[in-house]
């Protein structure tokens, strides 16, 4: 089926990319533990957070914010409509909290003692909240979907326990969830003097949470369209514009808190003097949030999934510029350190990328990620299609790809 869709070089392609990558990790993780940080990163005691932190664990843990969101719209709504793209959301939320950790434990000075916090409280620690709440909410995330691996096995009775204490872990789970991406923003609280003011801001928890939810709906739309091309199946397009919908609201809502929040500290003049912190400013917010938000807004736009997965990877890129001007171009911007990183870093978190994408085409391959009867197969979707027209019965636009 992937070849049919993609081709056969094309998949090839990206399976010797994808080898290439894991096995680079492999390589690095082994010359990082073996020889330390300075081995194979930029990083130094004046610029102690780089790229692992900014873009694997920040950005990792906030596009994973489409699980509490759509599992909360099913189980606690009971929005039933968005039951099929509950199973993969949960799958990409569950996976990019396992990565994050694992580049939490490439970054860690000394990894081995990251087990402390179990047994050494600090409740005092905006950190010690982070890792306690990464650790429930990833044993939530399993615990929802271990539904999955239950039915795959023909567990049934397990699975109907599972199943009715779900309204529980979501309800955790949001707890949770929210709770630590509003920390992760806490985090920098604590560098009033050391970010610059386009990015310092007393409302950072707040900000964090409502830029993840944009991210995490995002991730929902482009994780579908990636479905349907990997995989020949694709969710209803006006379920997809549904959430497009909302993701239109959240982004509003980002906006009007970002431009208000610089209005009120007095710094809104600093967004258009065109130097390098104006300029990645203006790029996170127009690229990011307002050209996207216009696009989800117009409703002819919505009729197309390829669209809407254009427009929700803006949302995504404008997600990274803003986690990685937060941790990188605010810091390097008021203190001066220069900090580039290493070769090693990017290959690093590409290679996780690379290895969460691999895990997830071989979860939604053997595990029964797509409930039967949820998904619409795109060949017999497009036979109708054919047949609808030669038959000279128009087929609805949302209906079409």
């Amino acid at each position: 089926m992937v070849e049919r869709i993609l081709g056969k070089r094309e998949v090839g392609l990206w399976t010797m990319i994808g080898g290439t990558l894991a096995i680079a990790l492999a390589v690095l993780a082994v010359v990082r533990f073996t020889k330390g940080l300075g081995a194979v990163t930029n990083l130094s005691d004046q610029f102690p957070w780089g790229l692992w932190i900014g873009f694997d664990m920040l950005v990792g843990i906030g596009v994973a914010a489409g699980g509490f969101a759509i599992a909360a719209a099913v189980h606690v709504f009971h929005l039933d409509d968005f039951k099929p793209i509950l199973r993969p959301t949960i799958l990409t939320a569950f996976l990019g909290y396992i990565f994050a950790i694992l580049a939490l434990l490439m970054d860690l000075g000394r990894p081995w003692n990251i087990w402390h916090p179990i047994i050494m409280w600090n409740p005092r620690s905006v950190m010690f909240e982070v890792g306690w709440c990464v650790m429930l909410y990833t044993t939530v995330l399993f615990l929802e979907f271990s539904p999955i691996l239950l039915e795959r096995f023909k567990l049934r009775r397990a699975g109907q326990v599972m199943r009715k204490v779900s309204p529980i872990l979501v309800i955790l789970g949001v707890i949770l969830s929210t709770l630590h991406q509003s920390s992760l923003g806490s985090l920098f609280l604590i560098l009033p003097g050391k970010l610059h003011p386009l990015w310092y801001s007393p409302i950072l928890p707040v900000l964090f949470v409502v830029s993840a939810l944009a991210a995490g709906l995002g991730m929902v739309v482009v994780e579908s369209w990636f479905s349907l091309r990997a995989f020949g199946k694709t969710i209803e397009t006006k379920l997809l514009a549904r959430i497009s919908r909302g993701s239109v609201l959240v982004l509003a809502l980002f906006l009007a808190l970002r431009l208000r929040d610089l209005q009120v500290r007095g710094v809104l003049s600093s967004a258009v003097r065109f130097d390098n912190e104006s300029l990645m400013f203006l790029a996170e917010i127009g690229l990011g949030v307002v050209l996207p938000m216009l696009l989800l807004a117009w409703p002819s736009f919505r009729r197309s999934p390829r669209r809407l997965a254009l427009a929700q990877g803006m949302v995504i890129l404008g997600f990274i510029f803003h986690r990685l001007n937060v941790s990188t171009t605010a810091i390097v911007a008021m203190t001066g350190v220069k900090y580039v990183p290493a070769a090693a870093e990017f290959i690093v978190s590409m290679g996780l990328v690379a290895v969460g994408m691999t895990l997830f085409v071989l979860a939604c391959r053997y595990l029964p990620v797509f409930p039967e009867g949820a998904i619409v197969d795109v060949e017999r979707s497009e036979a109708r299609q054919r047949q609808a027209e030669g038959a000279g019965v128009g087929v609805p636009a949302l209906e079409r790809l």
